[in-house]
């Protein structure tokens, strides 16, 4: 071939070898990219050309390389014929497509064009081809055509990219595997059902459907849109299973929900021999964290020491979030511990079990350990902020807070958002305020968590003052914040902002939420509209026990003891079984009513249920129960034998039953008792200080209120909401701070006279 190449540089009417660096100027720029037909022509042409220069020719010969250098010079300068060159063709001018499949083609396979033909080609790639002024014909792009696919793809041409592979099966040119994972990935990445099938069809129509890899992309495809039926069909018409597949099909299944299946395939994996790998047990580990079970995760952390992946970091890490989501700490502990190898991933996993539990401290130490030698990440500091938030460790949460910001992270919308929550679960209302007023992005989470912490602080005026400026942002609220803005209107009794947010909460789909209805059912009957509360209960599309004793407390709430337990009776025929809030509810109800026996027998029932054991509130209920119907010996008597020792909330319960019945002896007894547990409980010197004066005990009351000014002890002063039209305005006992304070001080004035008047008629 370097006599060839010596001849060709001499003749200018063919390739120039001697610029074969140059991709437009060379044929074949490499023996490797030439048909074995092509080199024995370009012998050929040599000898030709050596046998005129010493006089000698053979016409038939040269009539061929004469006719492959027109073809060639004419060919080329048309790019409509670049993949169909041939010598022998119907019409000399056009492709002909009859012959494509036959040996005489210039490029009959991709692999066996130069570069640059394959980047030529893709701009031909279904452009219309003109020749002799007319329209001749549409040339897909079938050489280097996944290139053009892929380009297709990230530009989100994602049927177009479908066509033209459809279009290159019609002419019965196969596509190469790159180009059909391309098109999967972009499917899945899409959720695009219907183009994911067209590609499955065409991948039936080629024979591909049988290969391992793009049968597991193709199950991937059908199960992150959300169709697991056709994923498991993929499953099973393939003709042999590797691990990868099981592991596939096995993710598809965990990822529906849909355990217990998993965990059947995995069964049937092990009896075929096939053994898992780390990524199969790592789905599985996920599958039991999903659903708590406890008793399979340790199986597989059995079968994961036996097979040797216990030392792998990323099974380990899931081995610790495992035990941690399965209420294990103790266990996930130990895994941590025992890991040779850990990184973020595990430490974040620990720490987000400790915090979970509500271990803050414990979370906070790790997390201390943890940085001297790995660095946080996003998911750290929003894990170890939530312990913060749990454990009101609001100095941590500060210094984390300057970190972040160290850090670069506080622009993120998830720190934010939970740095936001932090602030107010700590009580620091303005720091979370100043954090939400300086995220860029605020989503429906950013406003539901600001929202939330004004509610929770008593500042349900704030809180649906801020509602309005969301909804003035354009930012739609979620369940999450409709059921957060009910409970500020319940907690201020605001009815008029209530049935405003029931009406939106209408208009946006989320009556049929269980815990938004019963929230809403919550609104009403705190507000006083138990009737209301009743008929959104009955309208409630699905009932929980949390809806039920919600409606049962609305009853406790308003004195109605008989519907409660009538309540209480339906829920029980309904097949609802009560736990102890339940309990807590109506018996709350029965002592509002004054339905001592009724309330006697249920407590006896609750003791007697397997399900619910008495809590320190059902004893407090009970005394209270027995105190307001002047059965104060009886309460004592119960408070001496409880199983646990009594708080002081049930010491105070009696004592406030005392006070109602002048009780001095049981008054003094309780006051002692709450005063060992909390000696600065100025509510319990002004009980005992009422107790004395009803008794006309002078001197004893003058005692107690001595010894309440030598402590500088005061008492809270009470509060109470107004609401006028849509306005709510606050009023604290002793506060004249407000711009109507003296009309609101003369009208009250006038209301209790009216009063006293009305009881001396009476």
């Amino acid at each position: 071939m370097a006599d060839a190449a010596a001849f060709l540089q001499r003749n200018p009417t063919f390739p120039d070898f001697e610029h074969r660096s140059t991709a437009e100027k060379a044929l074949w720029t490499d023996n490797r990219f030439n048909p074995p037909w092509a080199n024995t022509r370009l012998t050929i042409m040599v000898q030709v050309q050596e046998q005129r220069r010493s006089g000698f020719s053979t016409p038939e010969t040269f009539g061929k390389i004469v006719g492959v250098e027109l073809l060639w010079h004419k060919f080329f300068s048309d790019p409509s014929q670049w993949w169909d060159n041939r010598f022998i063709k119907k019409s000399p001018k056009y492709p002909d497509f009859e012959y494509k499949s036959t040996h005489e083609g210039l490029w009959l396979e991709g692999w066996l064009n130069p570069p640059w033909v394959k980047v030529k080609l893709v701009t031909m790639a279904l452009n219309e081809i003109q020749s002799d002024g007319g329209l001749r014909s549409r040339v897909p792009n079938f050489v280097g055509c996944g290139g053009n696919v892929s380009k297709l793809c990230q530009e989100g041409r994602l049927n177009e990219a479908v066509h033209m592979v459809e279009l290159m099966a019609q002419q019965n040119f196969r596509a190469p595997i790159n180009t059909y994972v391309c098109l999967l990935k972009e499917c899945t990445k899409r959720k695009a059902l219907a183009e994911g099938k067209r590609v499955h069809a065409l991948m039936v129509q080629t024979g591909l459907d049988s290969n391992i890899f793009l049968g597991s992309t193709l199950i991937k495809m059908y199960a992150k849109c959300g169709n697991v039926l056709d994923a498991r069909e993929v499953f099973d018409s393939m003709p042999e299973h590797n691990v990868f597949l099981w592991t596939t099909i096995i993710s598809a299944y965990v990822n529906h929900g849909q355990a217990e299946e998993a965990f059947n395939l995995f069964h049937k994996m092990q009896q075929t021999g096939i053994p898992p790998n780390n990524v199969t047990y790592v789905v599985l580990l996920k599958a039991c964290a999903s659903i708590a079970a406890l008793e399979q995760g340790k199986q597989l952390h059995s079968d994961i020491i036996r097979n040797g992946f216990e030392s792998d970091v990323v099974v380990g890490s899931t081995l610790v979030d495992m035990y941690a989501k399965c209420r294990q700490i103790e266990d996930a502990r130990k895994v941590f511990n025992n890991m040779r190898t850990r990184n973020l991933v595990s430490w974040n996993a620990i720490i987000a079990g400790y915090s979970r539990h509500g271990l803050g401290k414990e979370a906070l130490d790790l997390y201390e350990e943890m940085k001297e030698g790995v660095q946080p990440d996003i998911v750290t500091y929003v894990v170890i902020l939530k312990a913060c938030a749990s454990i009101a460790a609001l100095e941590q949460g500060k210094q984390l807070h300057l970190d972040i910001i160290r850090r670069g992270f506080e622009s993120d919308v998830i720190v934010g958002n939970t740095l936001v929550d932090m602030y107010a679960k700590g009580r620091c209302i303005q720091d979370a305020r100043r954090v939400f007023d300086n995220l860029q992005e605020r989503d429906v989470v950013s406003w539901s968590a600001i929202i939330a912490g004004y509610a929770e602080l008593g500042h349900g005026k704030e809180a649906l003052d801020l509602y309005e400026q969301m909804r003035q942002e354009g930012v739609r609220p979620n369940n999450v914040t409709y059921v957060v803005l009910l409970k500020a209107c319940a907690s201020i009794a605001a009815l008029e902002k209530g049935k405003q947010l029931h009406l939106d909460i209408i208009g946006s789909g989320f009556e049929l939420d269980v815990i938004v209805g019963s929230t809403l059912v919550d609104m009403y009957a705190k507000c006083g509209r138990i009737q209301d509360a009743r008929q959104v209960f009955n309208n409630m599309h699905g009932r929980d026990v949390v809806s039920w004793n919600v409606m049962i407390a609305g009853y406790a709430q308003q004195g109605l003891g008989k519907e409660a337990l009538t309540l209480l009776e339906q829920m029980q025929r309904e097949g609802i079984k009560p736990d102890k809030v339940t309990y807590l509810s109506v018996l709350s109800a029965c002592s509002h009513s004054g339905l001592v026996n009724e309330g006697c027998h249920l407590f006896e029932s609750m003791c007697k249920d397997p399900g619910v054991t008495p809590t320190m509130d059902h004893y407090a209920c009970m005394v209270d129960l027995l105190g307001r119907a002047g059965f104060l010996p009886d309460a004592e008597d119960l408070i001496s034998k409880m199983p646990i020792e009594p708080n002081a909330v049930v010491w105070m319960t009696l004592l406030s039953a005392a006070r109602n019945h002048s009780h001095v002896e049981i008054g003094r007894h309780a006051f002692d008792c709450v005063l060992k547990l909390e000696p600065e409980n100025a509510a319990a010197h002004v009980l005992l200080s009422n107790i004395y004066a009803a008794a006309g005990q002078r001197r004893e009351v003058a005692k107690i209120r001595k010894a309440m000014n030598d402590t500088g002890m005061k008492k809270m002063p009470g509060c109470s909401w107004t609401e006028v039209g849509n306005q709510v305005d606050t009023s604290d006992v002793g506060n004249t701070t407000h711009p109507q304070s003296k009309e609101i001080g003369s009208e009250l004035a006038t209301l209790v006279g009216t009063i006293e008047e009305g009881r001396l008629y009476a």
